[in-house]
């Protein structure tokens, strides 16, 4: 009988395994720090079929990894990768001094925005989170350059197409207005490149200030910028689906 369980690249499988990105994996190979069943292997393309071959990392096994997850209040200015191609902070630099494994951001937020992002080790509980079909709710707290009236809230609710792309909030709503400037409060179901700012400029209304405080039930908080902390197991469960 012909086999035909899938294989995959031995830098592919590390990484789908959330231990560290691709690029790092890649170069853990090359340095002679993975073996497949007993023996260092040092091709990053090196065939593994997942379940069949056991794979080690400095030792210790590949299924053997931990899993963390964990929120972090994203600051201003950081751009969400592990590494810039033009040198910028990324948000990596909040975990400075710890001993965390790798973690991948789970969605993203741009060097403009601020608030509370994902970092996990386990892609199976990621790609969850950041299906469509999951349905979590994304709440953010808007700062724009304008005082909305009614009628541009109910636009913002009923949406629009932008480069063939359909732009909508869930909800809307005024938290507070000052002379010139109010606070909205926007949700979002799906997570479209930059939304809330494309579907604002869309009615020439400017972002001062562009907060995430809540993905499905998880708030932010009093978490500290810059600060980070573990989930719970009953937060991971209820974001996960589990």
């Amino acid at each position: 009988m012909m086999n035909t369980a899938p294989r995959h690249g031995l830098a592919r499988v590390l990484s789908k395994h959330g231990v560290c990105s691709r690029t790092q994996a890649a170069q853990w190979i090359l340095a002679g720090r993975v073996s497949v069943d007993g023996s260092v292997v040092r091709n990053p393309e090196f065939p593994v079929v997942i379940g069949r071959h056991r794979v080690d990392v400095d030792g210790q096994a590949l299924d053997g990894a931990p899993r963390i997850y964990l929120m972090l209040n994203k600051p201003r200015g950081l751009v969400t990768t592990a590494k810039d191609e033009h040198g910028r902070d990324t948000v990596y630099r909040c975990f400075d001094g710890t001993t965390l494994p790798w973690l991948a951001p789970v969605g993203r937020l741009d060097k403009a925005s601020e608030g509370l992002l994902l970092f996990s080790n386990d892609p199976a509980w990621a790609a969850r989170i950041t299906d469509p079909r999951h349905g979590l709710d994304k709440t953010y707290h808007v700062q724009v350059d304008t005082v909305p009236t009614p009628a541009l809230l109910q636009a913002l609710h009923a949406g629009l197409e932008d480069d063939g792309e359909w732009l909508v909030a869930k909800q809307v709503e005024m938290l507070r207005a000052g002379g010139r400037n109010a606070w909205l409060e926007i949700v979002l179901d799906e997570g479209r490149n930059r939304q809330i700012r494309r579907l604002l400029a869309a009615h020439d209304v400017g972002v001062l200030r562009l907060v995430r405080v809540r993905v499905g039930e998880l708030p932010l908080g009093g978490l500290a910028k810059g600060a980070w902390r573990l989930l719970t197991a009953a937060e991971v469960s209820a974001l996960g689906g589990a």
